[in-house]
């Protein structure tokens, strides 16, 4: 949908924010920034989770590096307000990430309730011949159980559609993360000869992940309730069932050019737009045919960097004149309510 990629936030990074709570709280929380509603619903201590160290409060960005920027964000409010095709994204990538966070958490002992897969000991045989377990592999069992029981808790207690689209789509992107485990080997023997081996399974770089959603986004099928109420079929008999890896969606996707009051969208008018691309971050495409404006300004930028043993990296200060172009709001820029 051309009209979700040119109108959605790329500065709104997609990614598990940890948040530290103030000292007198006793627990931690954790959110999507972009999509609260999908996670903040639900409270981590009816899980019985906690962290063993402070640092395990807060997981850096760059788990997820520039995911959500690169897959495309959904504004608050466009993941929660209709059945859509970005909202299956939405909901699917905000339970793979937290599938991601809690198992690279328990693999780097930030939580007290799991550690490394303890089914992974002993020894074992694949296409090369036999090996041992060893090293940490990642308990992708333990971060999928956690996801269902915190992301699905809400959806659980509704029997609606909405519900039921939430439930498959957040199990959707939790399959997607455990797609790309991977056996990771080291050999042991004289000059570095695999006459032994010791393996792990390791979780793929969450990029991946995102890419294989983006893919199912694009590929989102759109159903409707069974008359009994307990499942979904296509709307569409052209098309094919949707399997456990699909995602679906009920209702169309608006009209993300504009600004829409209803639906949340901010509109594409005022966004800054790459006038020599030819993809989604375009001028032709973001502006969705409206035009743009251009204005010249002067920043600061860093320049002539040398490093200096040892060790610091000194800059000049430049003044940089560059062209800044920014998308056309339509001819009636203000909020569409139909109330």
């Amino acid at each position: 949908n051309m009209n979700f990629l040119s109108g959605i936030w790329w500065s709104l990074p997609l990614v598990l924010v940890w948040a530290t709570p103030p000292v007198t709280s006793s627990w931690w929380y954790m959110g999507a920034v972009g999509s609260s509603r999908v996670m903040c619903d639900n409270d981590p201590r009816a899980l019985g989770w906690q962290p063993t160290t402070p640092s395990a409060g807060r997981f850096p960005l760059e788990h997820f590096p520039g995911e959500a920027q690169r897959q495309g964000a959904v504004p608050p409010g466009l993941c929660c307000l209709r059945g859509s095709r970005e909202s299956a994204f939405v909901h699917a990538i905000s339970s793979a990430g937290v599938v991601f966070a809690i198992t690279r958490a328990c693999s780097q002992g930030e939580l007290k309730s799991c550690s490394c897969d303890p089914k992974k000991k002993g020894s074992a045989k694949d296409s090369k011949g036999h090996f041992d377990w060893g090293g940490c592999s990642d308990n992708i069992d333990y971060g999928i159980k956690f996801a269902r029981a915190f992301v699905d808790a809400k959806e659980r207690k509704g029997k609606d559609a909405r519900a039921l689209m939430n439930l498959h789509n957040n199990r959707a992107g939790r399959k997607a993360v455990k797609r790309f485990l991977k056996q990771e080997c080291k050999c042991h023997g004289v000059s570095g000869s695999c006459t032994l081996r010791t393996c792990w399974l390791a979780m793929a770089d969450f990029r991946k992940t995102g890419d294989y959603l983006w893919k199912k986004y694009n590929g989102a099928i759109q159903v409707v309730m069974n008359q009994d109420g307990t499942g979904f079929t296509v709307a569409n008999k052209r098309f094919k069932k949707p399997t456990k890896n699909d995602l679906v969606y009920f209702e169309s996707s608006p009209d993300y050019c504009i600004r829409d009051r209803d639906v949340g969208s901010l509109g594409t008018a005022g966004r800054v737009c790459n006038q020599t691309s030819r993809g989604m971050d375009s001028c032709e495409v973001m502006c969705c045919g409206r035009g743009y404006d251009t204005s010249r300004v002067s920043r600061m930028t860093k320049c002539e960097c040398k490093f200096h043993w040892c060790c610091a990296v000194r800059c000049q200060d430049c003044l940089e004149v560059v062209d800044i172009h920014t998308c056309k709001a339509p001819k009636s820029a203000g909020w569409i309510s139909r109330t």
